[in-house]
């Protein structure tokens, strides 16, 4: 009978951790932290003013509102990101970088590595 509660306990323990886990990585979303602004708030001191969602999510180009990617919030104020969404890094290549596949020693620039033929 103590060896079924000591199993039932480990068991508990597994579960919980995995769980702990799950939650940890869903919170490292790969998505970057956005918010809407408005891009005529700036001011020196607090950064733009964040407005609600449907101001970034309307269609007209009247509208003032942008996504703003990072940055602290303080309030209903954010400074310290950019407008610029910034680049997933997954490794694919799409990032715009360019990805060298040149082997040993070689430059990477004609294939012709370092030998000078």
């Amino acid at each position: 009978m103590a060896d079924a509660r000591r199993q039932l306990r480990s068991g508990t323990v597994v579960l919980g951790g995995m769980g702990l886990l799950a939650v940890a990585l869903t919170s490292c979303s790969s998505d970057p932290d956005k918010r809407c602004v408005d891009r005529d708030s700036y001011q020196l001191a607090k950064g733009y003013k964040v407005v609600a969602d449907k101001n970034c999510k309307s269609t007209k180009t009247s509208s003032a509102g942008a996504w703003y990617y990072g940055g602290n919030k303080k309030g209903s104020w954010v400074a310290g990101g950019s407008f610029t969404k910034p680049a997933k890094s997954s490794g694919s290549g799409s990032g715009g970088s360019k990805v060298d596949r040149g082997g040993f020693g070689g430059d990477g620039g004609d294939g012709h590595g370092s030998s000078g033929s």
